[in-house]
């Protein structure tokens, strides 16, 4: 996968790219910006764009997440950081990643 965020995690932290949250509800009512940013940062699920040099080595070769994978991390976890492509992204350390997800689950 392409980083286009312009970060680049170092050590054990990864990057995420998290789900969108709705900003309108399914009755048509529009929800206020701070609940957003709110539950933008609460979900746990998001797509792995990319990883530093020693993340995930104890989860062995064969079972490293790769960029581009959908993953479930742990709730609140990490930084946010606005990326140079205007995108909000959030710097978690490896163990905030609590797994990967089947593409049929995605």
């Amino acid at each position: 996968m392409n980083n286009p965020s312009g970060i680049t995690p170092v050590d054990v932290k990864v990057l995420v790219k998290p789900d969108p949250v709705e900003t309108k509800t399914a009755g048509g009512i529009i929800r206020p910006d701070v609940t957003v940013d709110k539950e933008k940062y609460a979900g746990m699920l998001g797509t792995l764009v990319a990883v530093g040099p020693n993340a995930f080595l104890e989860w062995g070769e064969g079972n490293k997440p790769q960029p581009g994978q959908r993953v479930v991390y742990a709730q609140y976890s990490g930084i946010r950081q606005k990326a140079s492509d205007g995108t909000d992204y959030i710097i978690m350390n490896d163990e905030d990643v609590i797994s990967t997800l089947e593409a049929s689950n995605v």
